[in-house]
């Protein structure tokens, strides 16, 4: 049986998220973060070595990362849904959204926590990747991947809202990324997996 472990506010939104996009059953398990430090507890630490967010467990297995764990509930349990094949017309877009969300959009917002000239230089670096998001949507792209949904957006949608819990992100000078988020957050495989995850954080999309 899979089980999603949870931590509250993370990056394993994600995966509850995929989980109910797909349609496939899954245990939730929630963990909630230290009130003061906001950090994860003793007992996530503890499920992997990485000590990080998400973690998902199934049989013996346990696995961190969330490509990683993307890959592996679509290859196993999802039947290759979400993603698209390599004689797809938009193969490599999809795939180059796909790992810019961790690749280039969470250094970015994770470094904006910090202070001086390293934060300033990610905020620029920031800036200019919404500015291809919003581009991207703005030549009249649904998704990410063109017009087909996939784990790209439920990749990207993280460093977009969540994030903005621990980071301020002004999103008013890009309308077709805010459109994008419009859309996404009113996806109903989303609502059902924020009302499970995290029920009472309010999720901006502008």
């Amino acid at each position: 049986m899979l089980t999603v472990h949870h931590l509250g506010i993370s990056q394993s939104d994600r995966i509850v998220w995929l989980c109910e996009e797909l349609g496939i059953p899954y245990e939730l398990v929630r963990y909630d973060r230290d009130p003061v430090t906001r950090l994860a507890p003793a007992s996530y630490k503890a499920l992997h070595p990485s000590g990080t967010a998400p973690v998902i467990s199934d049989d013996d297995l346990v696995l961190a990362e969330s490509g990683a764990i993307i890959d592996y509930i679509v290859a196993k349990l999802g039947g290759g849904r979400l993603t698209l094949q390599s004689d797809h017309p938009d193969f490599a877009q999809f795939l180059y959204w796909y790992h810019f969300a961790n690749g280039s959009m969470m250094p970015c917002m994770m470094m904006l926590m910090a202070e001086g000239s390293v934060a300033e230089m990610m905020r620029d670096r920031a800036n200019r990747n919404l500015v291809a998001l919003n581009e991207h949507f703005a030549k009249g792209n649904q998704w990410l991947a063109g017009e087909e949904f996939t784990v790209a957006d439920i990749m990207i949608l993280f460093p977009l809202t969540t994030i903005r819990a621990f980071v301020p992100l002004d999103l008013s000078p890009y309308p077709h990324l805010r459109s994008y988020l419009k859309r996404a957050i009113a996806r109903p495989a989303f609502q059902r997996a924020m009302a499970k995850a995290d029920p009472d954080l309010q999720i901006p999309a502008d």
